[in-house]
């Protein structure tokens, strides 16, 4: 799927739209500072009695209030669910608490729901509008930047299984995404950092000249460089429409957006939920990602180095935390790309391209151990 250099390359406006157009279904990505409470960002939504925003504490301390304020002028009730902020919280236990929330205040089929906050808040909002009473509107306004560049489009909706991520779910996609690039402005550099790595992820998958510019710029998105962080957020919601669009429920191309999935969600679910975040794992998982490509002659060793040393420089780890290798096997084998008993990985297969592939054992576990920590250093950077 690679761009020519000049498709997509112009700075974003103040307000841009991407569109993502599916075969049942089409809604605006908006990208843009101070759209919470521009009128216009939330002008032809679903009517309803009832809008009911999901955030977390520390997300509707700081924007929880305008949120409320542009929803009153649409809707004549709004009302709050505050769930615990962390990965280790996308469960059956905060899904609950919506669902409880939403038939307790006699919410009906029409009560539109607005997910306030990063990419647990997201995905399970947007579960629960898929679920309950079989299907209601919901709105993403994603406030970090992992989750404007990535898990706010498409519709993928899920919770955690304590034995696999992501792993109970549902394709459901949303009315609107209203990313508000001024909530960056108060997202820790930590978590700045992990939305980079998925920035950087399309590079390599789509675009190589989208790369190029990261490596440009990288150290304008890490000062929170307003024009460089929009038209970062910009590119990558453009290249995930036009995937999502072509293959919604990941059927085939759709797979390649998982480059550095398979080994990032082993190493969030081995280490237990929270300690690493969603963006670290993956950036970490790029590396063995690209490694393995280049172990077995799929690219040029030079592309995995060039891409392992854009990811330390973003302040990313590059090597695993030392887990037992039967581990690494069998939380790879509960991936959702695994089929017929085969794990298989999202691999590089020329520069700005990727495909999904299984791989012999022993060179993934040659890789691995290439990029694995010795114990006692397996924190990722703070």
């Amino acid at each position: 799927m690679q761009t020519s250099a000049h498709e997509g390359h112009q700075a974003a406006t103040p307000c841009d739209a991407v569109q993502v157009l599916t075969p049942g279904h089409r809604y605006d990505i908006l990208i843009g500072a101070g759209l919470l409470g521009a009128a216009a960002a939330w002008q032809d939504l679903p009517r309803a009695l009832h809008a009911v925003v999901v955030s977390n504490p520390t997300v509707h301390a700081h924007y929880g209030q305008a949120l409320q304020l542009a929803l009153m002028a649409r809707y004549p009730k709004v009302s709050t669910v505050l769930l615990p902020d962390g990965e280790q919280h996308k469960n059956w236990t905060s899904l609950n608490l919506i669902f409880d929330h939403l038939l307790a205040t006699g919410c009906d089929r029409k009560t539109v729901l607005f997910a306030l906050g990063g990419g647990v808040v997201g995905d399970i909002t947007g579960f629960a509008a898929a679920t309950y009473m079989r299907g209601v509107p919901f709105v993403q306004v994603p406030t970090t930047l992992l989750a404007q560049v990535d898990s706010s489009v498409g519709g993928k909706t899920a919770i955690n299984h304590p034995l696999g991520k992501n792993m109970v779910g549902a394709f459901y996609q949303p009315q609107r995404v209203l990313c508000d690039l001024a909530t960056l402005d108060t997202l820790p550099d930590r978590e700045l950092r992990a939305g980079l790595a998925e920035v950087i992820k399309y590079g390599p998958i789509a675009d190589m000249a989208f790369l190029d510019w990261i490596e440009g710029q990288l150290d304008a998105l890490l000062s929170r460089d307003r024009q460089a962080v929009a038209h970062a957020v910009r590119r990558s919601c453009e290249i995930k429409a036009r995937v999502v669009g072509q293959d919604e429920r990941e059927s085939g191309l759709r797979a390649i957006l998982n480059f550095g999935h398979t080994f990032g969600h082993a190493i969030e679910t081995g280490m237990g939920y929270g300690q690493w975040l969603h963006g670290e794992a993956v950036a970490c998982g790029m590396v063995i990602a690209a490694d393995l490509s280049a172990e077995l002659g799929l690219v040029d060793r030079s592309l995995a180095t060039r891409l392992l040393q854009l990811i330390e420089r973003a302040g990313l780890p590059t090597q695993a935390p030392p887990m037992p290798m039967s581990q690494w096997f069998e939380l790879m084998a509960v991936d959702k790309k695994a089929a017929d008993g085969d794990i298989r990985y999202v691999l590089l297969c020329a520069p700005g391209q990727a495909r999904m592939q299984a791989a012999p054992a022993d060179v993934v576990e040659r890789v691995i151990r290439r990029h694995t920590r010795e114990p006692g250093t397996a924190a990722p950077p703070a």
